[in-house]
């Protein structure tokens, strides 16, 4: 299915650079237009260059990903997948000093339970954020605002194919087909692991599901220190494929590059960005209901994920 979506034809693309140069353009027509607009307080210092909006890409980014852990009811793979893509998607085209990046990875989580099927109502969700009812209310209001803008930004190209499934498949050959491992199951963790940090790459954007399934299940296996050469060449047919399993090994050799060189930002680096980023806000204040998100939210998520890291947009210093 993967390779008649639009997902396949519009959103993966050939290389690392493709995707960066979309997110420069992105920041630099929101740059161009701020500049442009004669506000005293704007100029070429207090706006995000590209840097910086990465660093506070990966931080929102790792918030939703902390958000969708804890969620309650218990919130499948999928729809976590689903949700992180809808992010990345919208952030190719976008400046995160354009939307504001509290609210659209909410909206994200929100709109990947709708068309993942996994349902929990408007009320339900923003339950799982520690506030009082009238601040639920506001993000509730603040989601379904955003809701139609995130899936007109998608193109309304709502389906996401993720790796999880491909994964079980793969799992399931390896028992059937492959009787030289015993035990397929040992790979899984160390593969669901790779999944996971492959999530807080472009690996989505650059491969396809299944290319990304393989590779997690051939690095967990080089970790056990197993050898798939047999699987790759007999079970799946690639002995007299060359070409095939040359450009399979790059993929996996550019994707497994990806997930080693992520890095979380540091802490100072974030703080220094979110300040910049609220005062961009606030000197845009004539549409700063519509833009800013929803910000006067106290907790985003009710336990702590990380010890070290702390879910905080100044007076968010609790999870």
């Amino acid at each position: 299915m993967y390779h008649n979506s639009s997902q396949k034809k519009f959103w993966t693309y050939d290389k690392e650079e493709t995707l960066d140069k979309l997110r420069l353009e992105a920041n630099q027509k929101f740059c161009s237009k701020a500049l442009s607009s004669g506000k005293p307080g704007i100029n070429e210092s207090t706006l995000l260059n590209e840097q910086e909006e990465k660093v506070l890409f990966k931080h929102y980014e790792k918030r939703l990903l902390d958000f969708c852990a804890v969620f309650k009811p218990v919130m499948p793979k999928s729809v976590v997948g689903t949700a992180c893509m809808y992010f990345r998607r919208f952030y190719l085209n976008n400046s995160l000093m354009e939307y504001h990046p509290r609210t659209i990875m909410l909206t994200c989580a929100y709109l990947s339970c709708k068309v993942d099927e996994f349902n929990v109502s408007s009320t339900q969700f923003v339950g799982n954020l520690q506030e009082s009812p009238a601040g639920q209310e506001r993000a509730v209001d603040q989601i379904l605002e955003y809701e139609l803008l995130l899936i007109q930004q998608l193109n309304f190209h709502l389906v996401v194919h993720n790796p999880y499934r491909p994964l079980e498949g793969f799992l399931i050959d390896l028992k059937t087909r492959y009787p030289l491992l015993e035990n397929p199951e040992m790979l899984r963790k160390s593969a669901e692991d790779f999944l996971n940090r492959a999530t807080m790459t472009d690996a989505g954007l650059l491969f396809s599901p299944s290319q990304i399934a393989l590779t997690a299940v051939l690095n967990s296996a080089a970790r056990a220190g197993l050898k798939m050469d047999v699987y790759l060449n007999e079970c799946m047919g690639l002995k007299e494929d060359k070409e095939t399993l040359s450009k399979m090994y790059e993929s996996m050799r550019r994707m497994t590059s990806l997930v080693k060189a992520y890095e979380l930002p540091k802490a100072e680096e974030v703080s220094i960005c979110k300040q910049k980023l609220e005062r961009i806000y606030a000197e845009f204040a004539t549409n700063l209901k519509r833009k800013h998100g929803y910000e006067d939210d106290d907790h985003i998520v009710k336990r702590q994920m990380v010890a070290d890291e702390e879910w905080t947009d100044d007076d968010l210093d609790a999870l």
